[in-house]
């Protein structure tokens, strides 16, 4: 059976507490439904572009956002297809993540992982490769040099090392892990075995995410670590790499350590980024008490007053803090808004100005 070997250090910890406090603060924001919405929305096409373009797909956010949106644009056929293809498994998601809900369980089969990469590759690769283990061996190279980095088992090995991981998945001993690292062991296993000719990372990625919303991890759906993977995609490959190239006798020796504290920084910064966006939004939130009405705020202004709520004031002298890349007529522009709406009010005169909450 698969047993992962791998350390708490010192940085996990620290990285798994961030991750909680957090989740707190995200769980518990007084979010107004449009902007609950509109994070959901955001998260998806995150998700989307980063996991593709991690993988070398081209297009950018706005052609992904276009796409999503049913928009023609100029692309090969291919990409537009993994985008599609990509939000079908994060549709898959959802679905198994509503059943939970509905019949309170779920049972992690092969089948699973196999169904989400046959929607990953739908379109993409011939029929029989879709859905299915390879029956070749595969090598990963460097694209530049041509040198191989990594040899993934055998191609007979494939049944039996998934039919393993579904095992412990669904084991005891893998529901009193935390969340986080069990979503990192699971994307590091199947990315190790690499058990398809093409869209291994994709499937990885989308069986760890999964992973988490069958243990009621999913903080909202707001969040997306794959944008932290691919702001440094060699950082992402070689820290894999590296766990799977580790001289050891048997596989089972492997030190999951580097990768797990890879893993969990990278989703304790994504939900440190969600928290911050939902601290901002909460000013709404706290709009809506105030005026009886929802009204929507620009990120300026909701920068302006999420600045006042924790300063108390803001003065003229201060904009440059906020806002280092606008011009003061501009910030001047917000704070008239706010103010016409009544939610700040100016004292002092025009060079001691200061604006505060009303």
């Amino acid at each position: 059976m698969f047993i992962p070997k791998y350390s708490i250090t010192n940085k996990i910890l620290k990285d798994v507490g961030i991750i909680e406090a957090a989740k707190e603060i995200i769980m518990n924001a007084p979010l107004v439904p449009v902007w609950e919405a509109k994070f959901r929305k955001e998260a998806i096409e995150r998700t989307i572009h980063h996991g593709t373009h991690l993988e070398g797909n081209p297009l950018s956010p706005e052609e992904v956002q276009d796409v999503l949106e049913g928009e023609e644009i100029v692309a090969r056929d291919r990409d537009i297809q993994e985008i599609l293809n990509y939000r079908n498994v994060l549709k898959f998601i959802e679905g198994i993540y509503a059943q939970i809900g509905t019949s309170g369980s779920y049972s992690f089969t092969i089948e699973t992982i196999l169904e989400m990469h046959r929607l990953t590759t739908d379109k993409i690769l011939p029929p029989e490769s879709s859905g299915q283990f390879r029956i070749r061996q595969v090598v990963i190279k460097n694209s530049r040099t041509g040198q191989v980095s990594y040899t993934p088992p055998p191609a007979p090995e494939v049944p039996y090392l998934i039919e393993d991981l579904v095992n412990w998945i669904n084991s005891d001993e893998a529901r009193q892990i935390h969340p986080i690292i069990k979503a990192g062991i699971i994307h590091y296993e199947l990315a190790r075995i690499h058990p398809f000719v093409d869209g291994n990372g994709r499937v990885a990625r989308g069986v760890a995410t999964l992973i988490l919303f069958l243990d009621s991890y999913d903080i909202r759906k707001f969040f997306s670590f794959e944008e932290y993977f691919d702001e440094n995609p060699m950082k992402y490959y070689l820290t894999l790499q590296a766990v799977s190239n580790q001289l050891v006798l048997d596989t089972h020796e492997r030190d999951l350590t580097p990768w797990l504290e890879y893993f969990t920084e990278g989703v304790a910064i994504e939900l440190n980024r969600v928290k911050e966006k939902v601290q901002r939004i909460s000013v709404d939130a706290r709009i809506k008490d105030k005026l009886g009405t929802q009204l929507m705020l620009n990120e300026r202004q909701m920068m302006i007053m999420e600045y006042i709520h924790r300063h108390k004031s803001l003065s003229n002298k201060d904009f440059r803090k906020i806002f280092p890349d606008y011009s003061d007529d501009t910030v001047l522009r917000e704070l008239k808004f706010l103010r016409q709406k009544g939610l700040v009010k100016k004292s002092g005169g025009t060079k001691k100005a200061a604006y505060v909450l009303k």
